[in-house]
């Protein structure tokens, strides 16, 4: 196992994490352990969940994920061999996670209200990345295409949502803040506000990235590597779609698509056309189409880990030995031709 910088930390994380979102849904407690304890035994230190955590987020499931690797850590002992990262949801508004908090804010109530929640649930008394899931305004996340200023629909400003997250640091409650689904403008007024009000910088960010969602190197690509934020690099395979399983119009029985249709961010017609594109440059070189995607992520600098997440065991197995893959220059230069022939289908 690759093991990089946390950002500009000093924590040295496994190029490949964990993601747990379907733990609590289409995972049971004894499938989500199972899938840490052979995590763990193949070098992969970094634990990714989420207090909405599983998704779809429902009231009924909501915190399910944060308790189940709770009860993996106290029955393994395995929490000093572990980075365990999880996030604070941002406002309702945008996914509906009313049942949050009565509404989850990002000021400081609620920030401290979210740490103690997810400590508890978690059984630590810290925790070593914490995240913004999402902002709190209206701009380009969760796939959004374009883009509308609409100052009106600001919420809490992000100098009082960082102090917050400044506070749980000097409590000793987090130890390094991280953010997610953010945008330029955004990881630089946190590195600003770090700067001038002497809060501890971020880490890292959390964004989608794919061969089939490459916006990120757009702009955010230069500020991780000039600033030291590493990537954590979610939804690698798109919501499984890399996976191959969709392909013609295939949909599964069991699969995430099939049992949640409003995951369709990946499902479009160029998305389905690019993936058939970037199928035969795996078949062209010998490689499976997940290895193709997986790797293409874990080789770029700006990423400190590719957060992969399955349902099986066989997809766990298969998902993790597909990051070790070397891309060879020329499957590159197929990569890079058909990204120009479909650039960014999906966001």
């Amino acid at each position: 196992m690759i093991y990089k910088k946390l950002g500009n930390t000093d924590i040295e994380v496994s190029l490949v994490g964990l993601g747990t979102m379907t733990y609590g849904e289409q995972n049971t407690s004894d499938e989500a352990g199972e899938q840490m304890d052979y995590a763990v035994a193949q070098g992969i230190n970094l634990l990714d969940v989420a207090e909405m955590y599983p998704v779809p987020p429902k009231p009924e499931t909501a915190g399910l994920t944060e308790s189940y690797v709770g009860d993996w850590l106290r029955q393994t002992g395995k929490r000093k061999d572990v980075v365990l990262a999880t996030k604070v949801a941002g406002p309702s508004s945008a996914l509906g996670v009313t049942h949050i908090r009565d509404g989850s804010r990002l000021n400081a109530d609620h920030i401290r209200r979210a740490v103690e929640g997810s400590l508890e649930r978690l059984q630590t008394n810290h925790i070593d990345l914490y995240q913004v899931h999402w902002p709190e305004r209206a701009t380009n996340y969760f796939g959004q295409r374009g883009y509308t200023h609409r100052p009106h629909l600001d919420g809490i400003a992000i100098e009082e949502t960082f102090a917050a997250l400044a506070q749980m640091v000097d409590e000793g409650l987090i130890g390094h803040i991280g953010i997610s689904n953010e945008t330029p403008w955004g990881v630089m007024e946190y590195l600003r506000l770090a700067r001038e009000l002497d809060l501890p910088r971020i880490a890292t960010i959390q964004n989608p990235y794919s061969i089939l969602g490459r916006s990120f190197e757009n702009g955010l690509a230069e500020m991780c590597i000039r600033e030291e934020v590493g990537l954590l690099a979610y939804s690698p395979l798109a919501f499984g779609v890399l996976s191959g399983k969709y392909m013609h119009g295939a949909m599964p029985e069991g699969s995430r698509i099939k049992l949640f249709p409003r995951f369709a961010r990946y499902s479009g017609t160029n998305s389905q056309a690019a993936t058939e594109a970037y199928y035969e440059v795996a078949k062209k070189h010998g490689l499976s189409l997940v290895e193709l995607s997986l790797a293409f992520v874990c080789q770029q600098p700006f990423v400190a880990s590719c957060l992969i997440g399955a349902t099986t065991m066989e997809q766990l197995k298969q998902n993790i030995d597909a990051c070790q893959v070397a891309l060879s220059d020329e499957v590159k230069a197929d990569l890079d031709a058909v990204y120009q022939q479909y650039p960014d289908p999906a966001v």
